[in-house]
C-alpha cells in the first residue's frame, strides 16, 4: 500500500510539474497577442449556450454522423470516466475508497463500463476512418493530408492504453474485494472472471500494477495533450466560448488595433493595420491556432483546395500555429540581451515574413492567401469555431494597405472603384440603362429628395444589376414582379455607388469605408428604411456591414420579398415552366446569412418546375468562385471553381441552372459556356436567376 502511494504521488507530482510548465508557456504565448475587439467577452448567456450545444452537445461534429458518433462516445467517455480517475487516486490512499454518496450505486458502475466500451468502439471507428482516408492512398482528397499523422496514431494508442489498464485494475479489484460496485460494471466483471483463476495474490499484484499503470497512462496522456494537437481537449471549450456569435460569418470585423477600432481618418501612430507578424494577431487568434484539431473538415469543404489550389484552411492555421510556437522564445524574451542569446533557429524564425513566397521563407505563400474566396465553408465546418476568414482578410489588409502587395488584376478593380464607383469603371451615368425596355416607368429619387411615404421599398440595384448584361435581366425581372404585385418602389439611380464588398474582402478596408460612408450618407439622407437587393454581396454589406458605419436598415433579398408576395397571393404563378431545375446557394446569401428556403419556395410554387438538389447544397453549398474579390482576378492555378460547380449542376440533368446572385450567375454562365463548347452540356441549358423563372410563370409567355 505504501509503495503504490509513494509511486503514485511521485508520478503525479512529476507530471504536474511538466504539464504546469507547459501550460504557463502556452498562456504566455497567448498573452503575446493583441487585445480582442469590444464585445468578444460580453453576452455570457449566449456563450454558455454555445459551449453547451457545441462542446457538450457536439452539434457540429454530429453533422458527420459516423465520425461524429465516435467522437461523441470518446468525448463523453472521458467526461464520465473522470469518476474513475477520482476513484484511482482515492485508491492510492485507501484500497476500499469510493466516491461519497454515489460511489457504490449500480448505475454509476454500469455507466463507467458502458463508456469504456463506447470509447473502445470509437477508437475502432477512428482507426478505420484514418486507414480508409490515408493520405498515402487518397493524396489531397484525404482530409488528413498535411496533418501530423504520427501523433494522431499515438493519441489513439494512448487512449486505448487508458481503457485496457482501467479494465485490468477494475477486474483485479473485483477479485480482491476492493471494487466499490456490487453490480452493474459488466465489462469489469467480465475481466474479473478472466483474472479470477490466477488467485488472490496475483490479483493483488495486478490491482496495484493496473492502478499505477492506469494513473501513469492518464498522466502521460495529459503531457502528450499539452504538446500536441489534442490540446483542443482543453482549449476547445474556451475557443467556442469566445468565438463570434452567432457565427463568424456575414459581416467582417473592422480593423482593430490594441482592442480599438482604427480611425482611418485620424489613425494613431501605434495603430497596427492588419496582421504583418504573428504577434499582430489577437489572443483569440492565438487561441484559434492552438485549438486546431487537424481534423481536416475545413479542408474537405474548401473550394480552393478541392480545385487543386494551395490554400487549405487547415494547413494555413497549422502554419500559423507552428510559426507562433517556433517564435515563442523570441516573443517571450523581455530584453534585447535575452533575444540576442537565443538559438539561431529561433532568431531565423523571428525574421521570417508572415506572408511571402515559401521558397524565400515565408510562413504563408501569397498564392495561399489570394486563393481564398471567403465563402465561409471552413468556418461553417470547424467543430471548434476557428475564424479562418477573419485571419485571411486581416493578413490581406496588411499586404494591401501597408505592403501594397496584391494580385495585379486587382489594380483595375480598385482603380475603377476609386474613380467611377463601380468595378467596371462605367460611372454613375450608366446606372439607369437597365430600365430600357420596361413596360412601365421606374421612379428615380432625385438628389436631395426623401423617399415619399407611399414608397414601400428602395430597390438597391447594385453595380452588377445596373451594368452587367445578365444581371440587368434579373433587375428588370424583379422590377416587373414588384410592379405586378403592386409594390411601390424607387431607385437611387446615379446616386448609388458600389457597396465596397469586393474592396473589403480584398483587404482594401480604407476604400470600403469611403464607399460605405458615402452610401450610408445617401441612404440616410433619403430616409431609407426598407431596402430590397438582388445581389447577395450587396445584401450582406447593406444589412450587416453598414451597421458598423452608421447605417441601420431592414434589408431584404429579392427572393425573400418575392416568396413573401407569393405567400400573400400578391403574385400567383399560373403558367407552367416545364423544366428540370437545380438551385445553387450563393455563399453570401446562404451560408453567410442563412437564407436557404425563400428561393426554393419560389421554385416550388412555379407549376411544372422539377427541382433537383445538387449533392452539396444549403450549408455545404460549393462556391461559384467569385467571392473574396476573386470575381475580378484570373484563376490560373488548378481547376476553375466555377467549372467544378457547373459540373455538379449539369449532373442533376437540369435544363435551368438557377441562382440568386449576379456573381453566381456570371460564374455559372461562363462554366456552362465552356462545357457547351466541349460538348458536355446541351445547348438548351440556361443559367438564370430565380426571379426570371417566376416571371415566366407570372407573365403569359405568349
Amino acid at each position: 500500500m505504501v509503495v503504490r502511494l509513494v509511486l503514485g504521488l511521485a508520478i503525479t507530482l512529476a507530471v504536474f510539474a511538466v504539464a504546469g510548465r507547459r501550460a504557463v508557456q502556452l498562456y504566455r504565448i497567448g498573452r503575446a497577442g493583441q487585445p480582442v475587439e469590444p464585445g468578444r467577452t460580453s453576452g455570457v448567456g449566449k456563450r454558455v449556450l454555445a459551449v453547451t450545444t457545441e462542446v457538450l452537445g457536439q452539434r457540429k461534429l454530429l453533422k458527420w454522423s459516423v465520425p461524429g458518433a465516435a467522437h461523441f462516445a470518446v468525448f463523453w467517455g472521458f467526461t464520465i470516466l473522470f469518476a474513475t480517475i477520482i476513484e484511482g487516486f482515492g485508491a492510492l490512499f485507501d484500497r476500499d475508497f469510493h466516491i461519497p454518496i454515489i460511489g457504490t450505486q449500480t448505475w454509476l458502475g454500469f455507466l463507467e463500463d458502458l463508456f469504456i466500451v463506447a470509447v473502445l468502439a470509437g477508437l475502432v471507428v477512428f482507426a478505420a476512418i484514418r486507414l480508409r482516408q490515408s493520405p498515402e492512398r487518397e493524396g489531397r482528397r484525404s482530409r488528413f493530408f498535411g496533418s501530423h499523422l504520427g501523433p494522431a496514431w499515438l493519441v489513439l494508442f494512448m487512449i486505448f492504453n487508458v481503457m485496457w489498464t482501467l479494465l485490468l485494475y477494475r477486474g483485479a479489484q473485483i477479485n480482491t474485494g476492493n471494487f466499490p460496485y456490487a453490480h452493474g460494471a459488466f465489462a469489469s466483471e467480465a475481466v474479473g472472471k478472466l483474472l479470477a483463476p490466477l488467485g488472490r495474490t496475483a490479483n493483488d499484484v495486478l490491482e496495484t500494477a493496473g492502478l499505477l499503470a492506469s494513473l501513469g497512462v492518464v498522466l502521460g496522456f495529459l503531457v502528450l495533450v499539452l504538446y500536441s494537437k489534442h490540446l483542443h481537449i482543453f482549449l476547445a471549450p474556451i475557443n467556442v466560448a469566445f468565438s463570434r456569435r452567432p457565427r463568424a460569418l456575414g459581416a467582417l470585423l473592422p480593423v482593430y488595433s490594441g482592442g480599438k477600432e482604427v480611425d482611418f481618418e485620424d489613425p494613431g501612430e501605434d495603430d497596427k493595420i492588419g496582421r504583418g507578424v504573428i504577434e499582430d494577431f489577437t489572443w483569440k487568434g492565438m487561441l484559434d491556432f492552438a485549438t486546431c484539431t487537424e481534423c481536416g473538415r475545413c479542408q474537405s469543404q474548401c473550394p480552393a483546395w478541392n480545385t487543386e489550389k494551395p490554400l487549405s484552411p487547415k494547413l494555413l492555421i497549422m502554419s500559423l500555429r507552428d510559426h507562433a510556437a517556433a517564435k515563442a522564445p523570441y516573443l517571450l524574451a523581455t530584453s534585447d540581451e535575452q533575444r540576442a542569446a537565443l538559438h539561431k533557429d529561433v532568431l531565423a524564425e523571428a525574421e521570417r515574413s508572415l506572408v511571402g513566397p515559401a521558397g524565400e521563407g515565408g510562413v504563408i505563400d501569397p498564392d495561399v492567401l489570394w486563393s481564398c474566396v471567403t465563402c465561409g465553408a471552413c468556418v461553417e465546418q470547424c467543430p471548434v469555431d476557428i475564424e479562418h476568414v477573419d485571419h485571411i482578410v486581416d493578413m490581406r489588409r496588411y499586404q494591401v494597405l501597408i505592403e501594397s502587395q496584391f494580385p495585379k488584376e486587382a489594380h483595375t478593380l480598385l482603380r475603377n472603384l476609386e474613380r467611377a464607383g463601380d468595378p467596371w469603371g462605367r460611372g454613375a451615368q450608366a446606372r439607369l440603362e437597365w430600365m430600357a425596355g420596361l413596360p412601365f416607368d421606374v421612379r428615380v429619387l432625385d438628389e436631395g429628395q426623401q423617399l415619399p411615404e407611399d414608397v414601400e421599398y428602395l430597390l438597391w440595384v447594385g453595380c452588377a444589376g445596373s451594368l452587367d448584361e445578365n444581371a440587368k435581366k434579373t433587375t428588370r425581372a424583379v422590377a416587373e414582379l414588384l410592379n405586378e404585385a403592386g409594390v411601390s418602389f424607387m431607385v437611387l439611380g446615379g446616386a448609388e455607388t458600389c457597396t465596397g464588398d469586393a474592396a473589403r474582402r480584398l483587404g482594401q478596408e480604407l476604400l470600403f469605408q469611403e464607399l460605405g460612408k458615402q452610401n450610408v450618407e445617401t441612404l440616410n439622407n433619403a430616409g431609407a428604411k426598407r431596402i430590397v437587393v438582388t445581389c447577395a454581396h450587396c445584401f450582406n454589406a447593406l444589412g450587416n456591414e453598414y451597421q458598423q458605419l452608421g447605417g441601420d436598415y431592414e434589408v431584404l433579398h429579392h427572393t425573400q420579398l418575392l416568396s413573401q408576395l407569393i405567400a400573400e397571393k400578391r403574385l400567383v404563378p399560373v403558367h407552367p415552366v416545364d423544366a428540370a431545375v437545380t438551385y445553387h446557394d450563393p455563399c453570401y446569401l446562404g451560408r453567410h446569412n442563412r437564407v436557404f428556403s425563400p428561393p426554393r419556395e419560389i421554385l416550388a410554387g412555379v407549376p411544372g418546375v422539377r427541382l433537383t438538389e445538387m449533392p452539396r447544397n444549403r450549408e455545404t453549398s460549393f462556391c461559384c468562385g467569385a467571392g473574396g474579390a476573386r470575381m475580378w482576378m484570373e484563376e490560373t492555378i488548378g481547376v476553375r471553381i466555377n467549372e467544378t460547380r457547373t459540373d455538379e449542376a449539369l449532373a442533376t440533368g437540369a435544363e435551368l441552372i438557377t441562382a440568386a446572385c449576379p456573381y453566381c450567375i456570371v460564374m455559372l454562365t461562363d462554366g456552362t459556356a465552356v462545357r457547351k463548347q466541349q460538348g458536355k452540356a446541351a445547348d438548351e441549358v440556361q443559367v438564370v436567376d430565380v426571379s426570371r423563372v417566376l416571371l415566366r410563370s407570372i407573365v403569359d409567355p405568349r
